[in-house]
């Protein structure tokens, strides 16, 4: 097979448990998010865009609802003959089955795909950020620098810091430490987890050490390994929204800042669009009882209360004199007459009895998950007493 300049494999198989019960049943790429699309749309939407066309997606935790939902990657323009989508889940061999432990593990045992695809340089993203990036920009710098790796690093919150793998670099941008969520970090430079490597330079580190039985990851083993050897590391600085929705919390804000027009990663950069597989509804529908106010509201839905500044997903129902504030809902969930919740996460398929109220105490109260299937008064009372 003629070589390729740049393949991408993306990650989209961890168990995303800081998000507890969104991910019970499904891999955490697959969660939905901005009320129409899901959190895996933003990686494959950025492939397409950057034109990376040759796609091996990794599976391992609840795949089933991710891969039928990916299918042949159409709806990202990734049904390609030559590359396009392939999911890459563990699989067993004549020795021994290989479940995936850690991401560079995970790369190595796919290492014959690799050598099928042929590339100059791999592409190691993950499915689970929100963020919009143009990969060959990336390229152009991994190929200029002649870099062994590059990672593309944003600015973080020092307060955040120790939730990443924390860079330190010169003034050339080559990259000098890093860190695996320090206690004490040293600079708020973090890593997105968006590795460029040369194809010869990640083959050696994977082989050498051979990780087929070693969990190993890129952050805690490779990246360091390779800055120890002397080989060129270099940092591409990010400048655009970026968000790690690995937390309840986190997940809960960056659907809020779709409700500002300075943060909605949608309005920005316009011609950089997100695809999805689009699902058939019916229209939105708003009742004479109803009113919406500064809210993203997908189809399906019927609202016949009140819905301030929050996100709700398909197929929807808002029961009469019900108030909905600073929510995230997910689909299919139906919200009971005279219920009042603020400040909340609701989860898909949930039914909200008459009458119940969730409501923080305080700015300091976490954001609520609210994951019964059947929630009632008396229960939502109880909820909140554990939750505040």
């Amino acid at each position: 097979m003629a070589k390729k300049q740049c393949i991408a494999m993306l990650l989209a198989g961890g168990r995303g448990s800081r998000l507890k019960t969104l991910t019970q049943d499904i891999a955490k790429p697959a969660v939905p998010f901005g009320g129409k699309y899901r959190i895996i749309d933003f990686a494959l939407s950025n492939c397409k865009n950057s034109n990376i066309n040759t796609v091996g997606i990794l599976t391992q935790y609840q795949p089933h609802v991710l891969q039928n939902y990916i299918g042949n990657g159409y709806h990202w323009d990734l049904d390609r003959k030559d590359g396009g989508v392939s999911i890459l889940p563990p699989f067993q061999c004549q020795d021994r089955a290989r479940w995936y432990e850690g991401t560079a593990n995970a790369v190595f045992h796919n290492r014959k795909y690799i050598e099928e695809q042929n590339p100059e340089h791999i592409l190691i993203i993950s499915g689970d950020h929100i963020y919009k990036m143009d990969y060959n920009e990336m390229l152009e710098q991994h190929i200029h620098t002649n870099a062994d790796v590059t990672i593309s690093v944003v600015n973080v919150p020092w307060s955040e810091a120790n939730r990443f793998g924390i860079v330190t670099s010169d003034k050339s941008d080559r990259i000098i430490e890093f860190e695996e969520k320090p206690v004490h970090p040293k600079s708020n430079q973090a890593s997105m987890g968006i590795y460029i490597f040369k194809r010869e330079a990640l083959q050696m580190f994977l082989e050498q050490d051979s990780y087929l039985d070693t969990p190993a990851d890129f952050g805690k083993d490779i990246i360091p390994a390779m800055i120890k050897g002397s080989m060129h590391v270099f940092a591409f600085q990010f400048k655009g929204y970026w968000r790690d929705v690995g937390t309840i919390d986190s997940y809960w804000q960056s659907n809020m800042d779709l409700l500002s027009e300075e943060k909605n990663i949608f309005l920005c950069n316009t011609n950089w669009n997100v695809y999805t597989k689009e699902q058939n509804h019916s229209p939105f529908f708003l009742s004479e009882t109803g009113s919406i106010m500064r809210s993203l509201i997908s189809e399906g839905c019927n609202i016949a209360g009140r819905v301030e500044h929050s996100v709700l997903s398909c197929g929807v129902k808002i029961g009469k004199h019900a108030v909905i504030k600073d929510c995230v809902i997910l689909p299919n969930t139906v919200i009971g007459d005279r219920v009042y919740i603020e400040g909340a996460v609701i989860g898909s398929n949930v039914t909200i009895e008459e009458g119940a109220v969730m409501k923080p105490h305080s700015s300091k109260q976490k954001i609520a998950l609210i994951d019964n299937r059947r929630l009632s008064p008396e229960e939502s009372y109880k909820k909140q007493a554990n939750i505040i």
